[in-house]
């Protein structure tokens, strides 16, 4: 059974950084194609990362050059690195598949203050 488990939420004033984690079992994360995703209230939920098994990682324009997306393959968990956040960062996070599977962990919450 697979399980996503993200972590490292909080909440940060703009311009500051949080290192989000998603702790994978029952899937090898080398092996498939993630994401993080993200949903803001009243909006839905958007892809703001991908790394692929070949290749290189793939962002949403609106966090290029301030997000990076990586993976510890001995640990078997993805991680998202966030600098510069602004207050329109605040959302709900979700590691999941690329393209996602169905079921969706319960996200970590990221609170970006002005």
């Amino acid at each position: 059974q697979v399980q996503l488990v993200e972590s490292g939420g909080g909440l940060v004033q703009a311009g500051g950084s949080l290192r989000l984690s998603c702790a994978a079992s029952g899937i090898d994360l080398p092996f498939n194609n993630m994401g993080w995703y993200r949903q803001a209230p009243g909006k839905q939920r958007e892809l703001v990362a991908s790394i692929a098994t070949v290749g290189r990682p793939n962002y949403a324009d609106s966090v290029k050059g301030r997000f990076t997306i990586s993976r510890d393959n001995a640990k078997n968990t993805m991680f998202l690195q966030m600098s510069s956040l602004k207050p329109e960062d605040t959302a709900v996070y979700y590691c999941n598949q690329f393209p996602a599977r169905p079921q969706w962990g319960q996200g970590t919450q990221v609170t970006v203050s002005s």
